[in-house]
């Protein structure tokens, strides 16, 4: 990592029916209207969990019960000198109730619907392998304590 390079989580959070929260960054943000996964950038001496934490409450009012790591991608956008590097979980939350305010509107969608959404690019691996099934959120966070 160098000191160009923003390091970012983000959750996948899946509800019992297998629906998959995204949210659609706003009409003023960088990336307008493109969806995502909630997730933020990593405060200096902030653990990635702590960061997540942070987020889900910021963005969903959420409160996370656990997490684990589900991949990494660092991506550079071609339009600044910047590279983030985006660390992907799969998040269990208290409740799936949750109250958006960090987006343009949020959606649950299944695995096989994410495709029809215009992803930010550093997301389109994962949504790949979450829309193909390579990737059973369930079973991961089940293996972790």
């Amino acid at each position: 990592m160098t000191a160009n390079t923003i390091v970012v989580v983000a959750a996948v959070i899946e509800r019992p029916d297998r629906r998959l929260l995204i949210g659609q960054r706003r009409r003023g943000d960088t990336s307008a209207l493109k969806w995502e996964f909630p997730g933020g950038k990593v405060k200096p001496g902030e653990t990635d969990e702590a960061a997540l934490a942070r987020e889900l409450r910021e963005e969903l009012g959420a409160t996370l019960v656990k997490s684990a790591p589900i991949g990494v991608v660092v991506h550079k956008y071609a339009e600044t000198a910047t590279a983030l590097e985006i660390r992907f979980f799969v998040a269990k939350l208290e409740s799936t109730e949750i109250h958006p305010m960090a987006f343009e509107q949020t959606a649950w969608v299944l695995p096989r619907e994410l495709s029809e959404y215009d992803f930010l690019t550093a997301n389109r691996e994962l949504v790949a392998k979450l829309a193909t099934g390579r990737i059973k959120l369930s079973e991961i966070l089940a293996a972790t304590k």
